[in-house]
């Protein structure tokens, strides 16, 4: 019995160790999906796509995932997989988190932000955003529903510019053409209601919207009412259908090459 709760307690060091050694390992009990490294992680590359850790009063503490923490990290990591494979972009093979109050946000091009309609932002924050979009930075954001979280997603917004005002992207916006056609709007629903309406947490209508800069780019790309990440997330997955993994997929890859190439 000695042998055995010896052995058991080895593997448990080996285990921690092995989770210690992971490049966010001090993350990962804000995460809903964390994964192993690639052999790779540690290469640097000339894209990382980074991913927002913001505070919420929604987060519930140590042991359970964050709201920043949504799909990672294996729904960007899937997702960065694919942009390596569809694209000639040297993209690194890890996502970078960055924290919303470091400045660290400012050596990142593309930044996704997921359930921002739960973020909670200082005026700081809100401060260093603004810089990150107007020195040239672009922000993707996914997975909200419902008006009360638009309305709390936009408050963070008009922190960062009092004047921002969101529209509704048309289908012949470049960004839906620059790499795939995406010539229809397909709501990209999460993996708990794929199989049903689609509909998560009463966002009934899905939105493909955008905020600008003065001189008519896109800076902040919205997926509301949808679940673009489950979409990354799910792409292997065979219980989630095809269809909309390869929509999300698609329309992750455009918003890169858009803010890359606009």
């Amino acid at each position: 019995m000695m042998v055995i709760a010896g052995l058991a307690c080895a593997c448990a060091v080996i285990g921690l160790a092995q989770v210690r050694g992971r490049v966010w390992a001090q993350y990962e009990a804000e995460m809903q999906d964390p994964v192993e490294d690639p052999p790779d992680a540690l290469r640097k590359a000339e894209f990382a796509l980074g991913r927002l850790r913001y505070r919420s009063p929604l987060d519930r503490g140590w042991g359970r995932y964050s709201r920043w923490g949504i799909d990672v990290n294996k729904g960007d990591r899937t997702f960065i997989a694919l942009l390596r494979r569809l694209t000639r972009i040297d993209v690194q093979s890890i996502e970078t988190i960055v924290d919303v109050s470091s400045d660290d946000v400012y050596n990142l091009p593309w930044i996704f932000a997921v359930s921002a309609g739960d973020w909670r932002l200082t005026p700081q924050e809100a401060g260093r955003l603004r810089e990150y979009l107007d020195r040239g930075g672009f922000l993707m954001v996914d997975d909200f529903h419902n008006e009360g979280e638009w309305a709390r997603f936009m408050e963070g917004i008009r922190q960062m510019n009092p004047a921002a005002q969101a529209e509704e992207l048309e289908d012949s916006d470049p960004a839906f053409h620059v790499v795939f056609d995406l010539k229809e709007r397909v709501r990209v629903p999460g993996a708990n209601v794929v199989h049903g309406s689609g509909i998560e947490r009463g966002g009934i209508v899905p939105h493909w919207r955008a905020i600008r800069d003065s001189k008519g780019r896109m800076i902040v790309a919205i997926c509301f009412n949808m679940d673009v990440g489950d979409g990354w997330e799910f792409a292997d997955d065979p219980e989630y259908p095809e269809k909309y993994g390869s929509e999300a997929i698609r329309l992750g890859v455009n918003y890169v090459m858009y803010a890359m190439t606009h």
